[in-house]
């Protein structure tokens, strides 16, 4: 099953200056990509982007990202599980982000960061769960997609290296 993700609703539309073409099929339209089950990587509830530099070269790109997520018209919340040390209270403060719309979780007990994730996008509390999981095997992109799927939540998992 593929699906389209109008550019008006890209996660990436704030890095982006020039026109871009869809990449994925409407269900009114012919896909253009044949996928065998909804929790392909194709999933309209899944995005994810892979950042290599160094630390403040991928800090600032996602910046105008997590800007634009936490500017939204939502009336749930942006939640981060797990960011980098790098991304603090102040850190969100001086890039611009709503720190009013945002919930930062990290693990407690025996918890995982994965546990955690499910859990929130479960729940449904937020329109869209950041993640910083490296790598995310298929079997764990399965689980956070079914349950982005069953809280109606986006998931944005950022690859970025290890010093970061």
């Amino acid at each position: 099953m593929t699906r389209q993700i109008p550019l008006e609703h890209s996660l990436f539309e704030p890095l982006m200056n020039v026109a871009m073409t869809p990449v994925f099929a409407t269900s009114t339209h012919k896909s253009q990509f044949k996928t065998g089950s909804t929790s392909d990587l194709y999933d309209d509830l899944f995005s994810e982007i892979t950042l290599a530099g160094q630390a403040q070269q991928c800090l600032q790109l996602i910046a105008p990202i997590l800007r634009d997520l936490s500017e939204g018209e939502h009336d749930r919340w942006l939640t981060l599980i797990s960011p980098p040390n790098q991304i603090t209270a102040q850190w969100l403060r001086d890039t611009g982000l709503n720190r009013e719309r945002i919930l930062v979780l990290h693990p407690s007990g025996l918890q995982s960061s994965l546990e955690l994730a499910q859990d929130a996008l479960r729940l449904g509390c937020s329109h869209t769960v950041v993640s910083w999981f490296n790598p995310l095997p298929y079997a764990a992109r399965n689980l956070l997609t079914t349950a982005a799927r069953m809280g109606s939540t986006q998931l944005l998992n950022i690859r970025q290296p290890s010093s970061i």
